[in-house]
């Protein structure tokens, strides 16, 4: 049927309710119109009819049929021309490319997907990539102000494959970060649940023991200036929606330039670049559809190399990215 779509929810989708997952990506998609299609079996999940309430899991593939007027899509549905700004950006931001899949080096302020109101954004520029007939796939998602590392699926199977492991825990992810303030311990685990919250029109997670879900973090303090900025290196266990930014503010740590979970203590006065989220997905390891291993590190942006220098860090002091943090 023309029309229909396959999309693959992403990590930090998981555990939501299917409704909602479809607001998320449908915003004027009526609820009673959404209901219809789920009891005609129009909407799938792995190709078994589903209800509103069944929660989605990372790597589930959800058949979208037509939706007419009724359900304008998150992101813009029709493919658009690549600027010739972007086409060069994209391409020369790619870290590793084999048979199937894409690592790249996603800029900062870059979103992945669309939104109300966001027309330039990674997704919309994936044709760049396009080979044989197919367009990569998004796999896992990076925030809007995160750099670094980010798998590209470029087919189907790949995606599958990759979602899976995704799912199986057998992708890691290493994150590097200047926080205000040095951590204590240096070296340790964060479990602390996350739930999501709207405040002000934008969606922000707190801790929550009782309403939130698990949510786990490694970290450890690779250097410090005194007792004003840390770097650290983090891997996350588990996905959720700004569970870095919001496990650091948690233990009185906030990233540097993330005033949405810091407030003004992210925003130290005389440091360059303040401002800006200094938070990078320093590297990724993943199992890939050929069999063979895949790891790769991304290097920082400017403007953390910026604030790394004025505090005396050097980015080749940390080989390992994963050296210290959890074990696969």
């Amino acid at each position: 049927m023309a029309g229909v779509r396959t999309i693959a929810v992403t990590e930090d989708e998981a555990e939501i309710r299917l409704d909602r997952w479809f607001k998320r990506h449908f915003p004027e998609l009526a609820h009673g119109r959404l209901e219809k299609l789920l009891r005609t079996g129009q909407v799938r999940l792995d190709g078994r009819r589903a209800a509103a309430s069944d929660r989605v899991t990372v790597g589930q593939q959800v058949r979208v049929p037509p939706l007419g007027d009724g359900g304008a899509p998150r992101a813009p549905a029709a493919r658009v021309a690549v600027r010739d700004a972007d086409r060069a950006m994209l391409r020369n931001a790619v870290l590793y490319d084999d048979e199937d899949v894409f690592v790249i080096d996603k800029p900062a302020g870059l979103p992945v997907q669309g939104g109300t109101g966001t027309e330039r954004h990674l997704d919309a520029m994936l044709d760049a990539l396009a080979t044989g007939g197919e367009r990569p796939r998004l796999v896992h998602r990076l925030d809007r102000d995160t750099s670094g590392a980010l798998v590209l699926a470029r087919s189907a199977r790949a995606a599958a494959f990759l979602a899976a492991a995704f799912r199986g825990k057998e992708v890691r992810k290493a994150y590097w970060a200047l926080t205000v303030g040095v951590p204590k311990p240096r070296e340790a685990r964060i479990d602390l649940p996350l739930a999501k919250l709207m405040a002000r029109g934008a969606e922000r997670v707190v801790t929550d023991e009782e309403a939130g879900q698990r949510a786990v973090t490694f970290y450890r303090t690779v250097s410090h200036a005194g007792g004003k900025i840390a770097w650290l290196a983090l891997e996350p266990l588990t996905g959720r929606t700004h569970q870095l930014r919001a496990h650091l503010a948690a233990i009185g740590t906030p990233i540097l330039g993330d005033g949405k979970y810091g407030g003004a203590t992210a925003h130290p006065p005389g440091v360059p670049n303040a401002r800006r989220l200094h938070l990078h997905a320093r590297a990724v390891a993943f199992p890939a559809p050929s069999g063979k291993r895949v790891a790769v590190t991304a290097p920082l942006p400017q403007h953390m190399r910026e604030t790394f220098a004025f505090f005396g860090f050097a980015e080749s002091d940390e080989r390992d990215p994963f050296a210290g943090l959890a074990d696969a």
